[in-house]
């Protein structure tokens, strides 16, 4: 059985946040753009983290030790990835 019986495929509550695409020879209007911004600043932050912890540290792969020990590295991990980041206004 699907999530929502009308539309099979989605979550019943779930929104869509990817940006709209263009097309070739017809744009989007300004609305659309404005979105498609908004997303992009939200995403660029939180990949910003992601690519850290995964370039800089080597957490490209994690081994299970148990959900409650891999929740806790990952926390830890993506805490001390956000002060990274914020290094520079931290020691102003």
């Amino acid at each position: 059985m699907w999530p929502c019986a009308a539309n099979p495929g989605k979550a019943a509550k779930a929104k869509d946040f990817t940006n709209q695409r263009t097309r070739k020879g017809g744009g989007i209007d300004e609305i659309e753009r404005a979105k498609n911004r908004n997303k992009s600043k939200t995403r660029a932050r939180v990949e910003h983290v992601f690519a850290v912890v995964k370039r800089l540290w080597g957490f490209a792969k994690v081994r299970y030790r148990g959900l409650q020990k891999n929740a806790t590295r990952s926390f830890v991990v993506l805490g001390l990835a956000n002060i990274y980041l914020a290094r520079k206004r931290l020691m102003a």
